[in-house]
């Protein structure tokens, strides 16, 4: 493994800056679902379904949301993008604490729509300040950046809420999504490089690049996400089943451990692996996880997942790296935005899916359905025959600047299976979530 890689990536000009400001700016957008959780359960004293609905609303407006921001980010660029929406975020933050439920529904849809931008930004950005084949270890040290605001975010509201209350929290993640806005608008880290400027030619029409190729990978983002979040629900149900409820905090940390070690290997390896080779993977190792419940101990439960664990980080930055290999740097946001509106619905099916499964059949096979899902997905995204390489085609439809000779080699022949990953022309490396 060469290491060396990650000292070239973070020794670009603005590249630490980025990552880091990326890191701490996504931290108040992880925590924004358990902090509206805990105000209507607690403050509004209202049940767990009412608190879902409201998470559902925010989730449905920024799956809308996203691609349509990302589309406004390519256009108009990063700043007035920022701007506005960390306006409307810092206005509905400040006045949440004060809204009925029957108004704070809306509003969290609205909060939704005009989420900001920070996912699909600072991928946007790695790809547009990292060389091209350093491209997978800048997306893993992104994916790496993603885990850590995961595990930081929820923790810090649901700290936060236990000793200030809800309201105060609300304000605190008010104050930090404006900070985070005014620290992206300030860095605002170029969107395209310098090349990709020079032979811009305008926008290019969506039937260039949003092809049956991109539409399976996107389907495999969501397969990967039903599939987290499936496993994090049902260790939360096989460690309440065993009286281990203590303990998931900790399982689940060491889980996102075992997610920041694969990440952090995938990163300095040569060469990429095909995402749907990585996703299949994770599928079929989390589909036997289930088997170790019923009595077998918080500990056991905390080897099963380490297989599938390790292949998290990859699999998602592999699908980051995927779907900017496939599309071209005029539509890199809108991309981008598909991206994260994909992880969201798979983040929104497994909810209802995973917690039926649960409540009538147990964990075992809630595991065994979402790895067969994550399996058939990977399966259909390989199958998938690619189109002619969107990247390589400029708005007229004629080759620009940075289409044909994408080192990625995603490009290289039409008809070229999805599968064979990034490595198909010229051997190179590959791409997080949530």
């Amino acid at each position: 493994m060469a290491f060396d890689r990650y000292r070239r990536v973070l020794a670009l000009p603005g590249v630490r800056a980025l990552l880091l400001v990326g890191m701490i700016a996504r931290i108040p957008l992880t925590g924004t679902g358990m902090t509206l959780t805990l105000h209507v359960v607690n403050d509004q004293k209202l049940g767990f379904l009412q608190a879902g609905l409201v998470g559902t609303a925010s989730m449905a407006g920024a799956a809308i949301g996203s691609p349509l921001v990302g589309r406004f980010v390519d256009r108009r660029g990063l700043r007035p993008v920022m701007a506005v929406t960390t306006i409307v975020q810092l206005c509905l933050w400040c006045v949440a604490p004060a809204m009925p439920y029957a108004v704070l529904l809306p509003g969290a849809l609205i909060g939704g729509l005009f989420s900001q931008p920070v996912f699909g930004t600072i991928r946007q950005c790695v790809a547009a300040m990292v060389p091209k084949e350093n491209h997978q270890t800048g997306f893993a040290l992104d994916s790496m950046g993603v885990e850590l605001s995961y595990m930081v975010g929820p923790a810090l509201a649901v700290a936060s809420v236990t000793a200030f209350g809800s309201t105060a929290t609300m304000y605190g993640v008010a104050a930090g999504l404006a900070g985070s806005g005014v620290a992206l608008y300030l860095l605002n880290p170029p969107t395209r490089s310098a090349e990709e400027d020079a032979g811009h030619q305008g926008s290019v029409p969506r039937r260039q690049w949003l092809r049956p190729g991109l539409l399976a990978l996107l389907c495999l983002v969501s397969g990967l996400t039903f599939v987290l979040t499936t496993t994090e629900l049902s260790v939360v149900a096989m460690l309440k089943a065993d009286g281990a409820t203590a303990w998931t905090g900790l399982v689940l940390a060491l889980w996102c451990a075992y997610s920041l070690v694969g990440g952090f290997v995938y990163g300095g390896l040569s060469r990429g692996l095909p995402p749907a080779l990585l996703a299949g993977g994770l599928a079929l190792l989390t589909a036997p996880v289930g088997l170790v419940g019923g009595g077998w101990g918080w500990g056991w439960l905390c080897l099963a997942l380490v297989p599938a664990g390790l292949l998290c980080a990859p699999a998602l930055s592999s699908t980051v790296d995927a779907v900017n290999r496939r599309v071209p740097a005029a539509a890199r946001g809108e991309a981008m935005g598909l991206h994260g509106t994909s992880l969201t619905m798979g983040g929104a099916l497994a909810g209802p899916l995973a917690g039926g499964l649960l409540d009538t059949r147990g964990p075992v096979l809630a595991f065994a359905v979402s790895g067969a899902v994550g399996v058939a997905l990977a399966l259909l995204t390989a199958l998938v025959r690619r189109d002619a390489p969107p990247a390589a085609l400029a708005p007229g439809g004629s080759s620009d600047a940075a289409g044909p000779e994408r080192v990625s080699g995603l490009g290289a022949a039409a008809g070229a299976d999805i599968a064979a990953g990034p490595d198909v022309a010229t051997p190179l490396p590959a791409a997080a979530g949530e």
